[in-house]
C-alpha cells in the first residue's frame, strides 16, 4: 500500500496543481489554513477545479492544519521573556511597564509637533542597544509617509549616548512612502529585510496621513478602513512572527461632541482602537516638556508622566 503524501504546501493538496495554486496564491489564498476554512463553491470559481474536487482539498487541508495550545503559565513564561526598548525616559518606561514591548503595537498620538517622531527617533537609536540595557540588539526599519524623518535627529541622540554614529545610522533603514498602496506593500514585503538586517524595531511616522488624504468622504470610508484593517494586522503579524516592536504615530482631531474637556480624539475610529496593544497620548507643556498619558494597555494601569525633548533626545 502507497504510503499517503504528506500535505505541507497548496501543491500537496489533491487536486491543486502548480498552475491552481498559483491562482489561489493570487488571490490571496496562500496557506493551508486560508484554504482549510473556504467554501468549496467560491474555491471553485477562483481555481477553476469542480465544486467537488475543491471540497476534497478543502477536506485535506482541514486534516494537515493543526492548532497549537498553550496554558496560562507557557503564556507568562513567554512573556517575561519579551524584550522592550527604553523610551530615554525613566518615567515613561516605567508608565509602560519597562519600556515600549516588543510583540505588539504602541500607538501615540497627540498634535502637531507633540513630539511624536521625536520618541520615534528615541527608540530608533535604543533599540539598537544590548538586550538588558534599554534595547533588543537590533535595527529599525522606519516608514515615513510625511516626510518627517531626520537623519540629524539620530546622529544627535546617538552622540548624546556616546554610540557610534555612523554604525547608528547605519542600522536605520529609511522607506519613504508616497502613496497608501506604498505604505502597505512596505509592512508586506517587509520579512526579506527583516531577516537579513535583523530588524526589531518597525516605525510607521505616521499610520493614517496618506489613508486620510487618498480616501475623502463618507463613501470611501468602507474601503479606507478595509485597507487599513489589513495593514494594521499585518503589522502585528510581523510583530508576532519576529518578535518585534511595532510603534506608529497618529493624527488628532477635536471631537465636537465632546463639550467639557479634552476634545482630542485620535482619527482611524475603532480599528486602530483595537488594534494598537498599546495607546499614548501626548501633549504640550511649558517649554520642552511633554505629558505623555497611558490611554490603554492591556496590563498597565491609566496614568501620565511628564517627559523632556532636549536637543540630545527623551528624558526625565
Amino acid at each position: 500500500m502507497a504510503k499517503e503524501k504528506s500535505v505541507k504546501e497548496l501543491e500537496d493538496l489533491p487536486g491543486i496543481g502548480g498552475t491552481t495554486a498559483e491562482k489561489l496564491k493570487a488571490a490571496g489564498y496562500d496557506t493551508l489554513e486560508k484554504i482549510a476554512v473556504s467554501a468549496p463553491h467560491e474555491l471553485s470559481e477562483i481555481s477553476g477545479m469542480s465544486v467537488e474536487a475543491a471540497k476534497k482539498a478543502i477536506d485535506a487541508a482541514k486534516q494537515a492544519t493543526t492548532l497549537e495550545y498553550k496554558t496560562a503559565e507557557e503564556a507568562y513564561e513567554a512573556r517575561t521573556k519579551l524584550g522592550r526598548i527604553s523610551t530615554g525616559s525613566k518615567e515613561l518606561d516605567q508608565l509602560l511597564g519597562g519600556g515600549v514591548e516588543a510583540g505588539g503595537i504602541t500607538e501615540v498620538y497627540g498634535k502637531f509637533a507633540a513630539g511624536k517622531s521625536q520618541l520615534g527617533f528615541q527608540l530608533c537609536v535604543n533599540v539598537q542597544l544590548p538586550v538588558g540595557k534599554g534595547g533588543l540588539g537590533g535595527a529599525a526599519f522606519f516608514i515615513d509617509t510625511e516626510g518627517t524623518f531626520r537623519p540629524e535627529r539620530i546622529e544627535a541622540i546617538a552622540k548624546n549616548q556616546e554610540m557610534d554614529v555612523n554604525a547608528v545610522l547605519n542600522n536605520v533603514f529609511l522607506f519613504r512612502a508616497e502613496t497608501s498602496e506604498q505604505q502597505i506593500l512596505a509592512a508586506e514585503r517587509a520579512d526579506k529585510m527583516i531577516k537579513e538586517k535583523n530588524i526589531k524595531l518597525i516605525v510607521v511616522d505616521s499610520l493614517m496621513a496618506l489613508f486620510r488624504s487618498e480616501f475623502i468622504g463618507r463613501g470611501a470610508l468602507g474601503e479606507r478602513q478595509q485597507k487599513l484593517n489589513v495593514h494594521i494586522h499585518r503589522l502585528q503579524y510581523l510583530a508576532d512572527k519576529y518578535d518585534l516592536a511595532i510603534y506608529v504615530t497618529n493624527q488628532v482631531m477635536d471631537n465636537p461632541a465632546i463639550l467639557f474637556g479634552d476634545p482630542t480624539t485620535p482619527v482611524g475610529g475603532n480599528i486602530i482602537a483595537h488594534a494598537a496593544t498599546t495607546r499614548l497620548y501626548i501633549r504640550k507643556g511649558k517649554e520642552d516638556k511633554r505629558i505623555v498619558r497611558l490611554v490603554d494597555s492591556p496590563n498597565m494601569p491609566e496614568g501620565e508622566c511628564v517627559i523632556k525633548i532636549t536637543p540630545g533626545g527623551i528624558r526625565d
